[in-house]
């Protein structure tokens, strides 16, 4: 498919089929977020794959957006590895860590799945019920599945911004 229809027909889904995803396109999916460009190459992300029925029942009580998807990937970054800015500290691992979720996010549509990044979630609650360590950052959740047959675009979906009203060309003149 021609990338800009991809990203066109992306949208996000919060209604799903209760069919499992097959493990041939979970591993498409990591795949994409593994080819993923980070700073430095220092490929700081972590995916936690959540998909056993215990494991997703963990989720509910880390957040309401979970939206009964058949699997979820909890995307984050390892804050010892992931490059920072030398003349201000800037921790860049969550900008990796966006950067991999959405390659993760096209490849999902472009397997016919579904998914949203939901940012709504007790990052406290997230580590404590996954026992993750203290340094792994959780940046977004994607709960994933095949779309409900009623699943449909949000309303706003396709309603954009002029290119003129979020771009501006700097011109230097001497």
């Amino acid at each position: 498919m021609d990338f800009l229809q991809l990203a066109k027909e992306r949208y996000s889904v919060r209604k799903f089929s209760n069919k499992k995803v097959e493990q041939e396109k979970i591993n498409l999916i990591l795949e994409a977020g593994k080819l993923a460009p980070t700073a430095v190459n220092y490929q700081p992300q972590r995916i936690l794959v959540i998909e056993s029925d215990d494991s997703l029942n963990k989720l509910k009580e880390c957040t309401k957006y979970h939206f009964n998807a058949p699997l979820a990937m909890l995307i984050c970054y390892d804050n010892t590895i992931s490059w920072k800015r030398s003349y201000d500290n800037k921790e860049m691992g969550e900008v990796d860590a966006s950067i991999v979720a959405t390659q993760m996010m096209l490849e999902i549509t472009n397997l016919n799945l579904g998914t949203t990044w939901v940012g709504h979630f007790d990052p406290q609650k997230i580590i404590e019920a996954f026992s993750l360590p203290e340094n792994i950052i959780p940046v977004g959740l994607f709960p994933i599945g095949y779309p409900d047959e009623n699943s449909v675009p949000h309303q706003l979906h396709e309603k954009r911004f002029e290119i003129s009203e979020t771009v501006i060309y700097n011109s230097f003149k001497k």
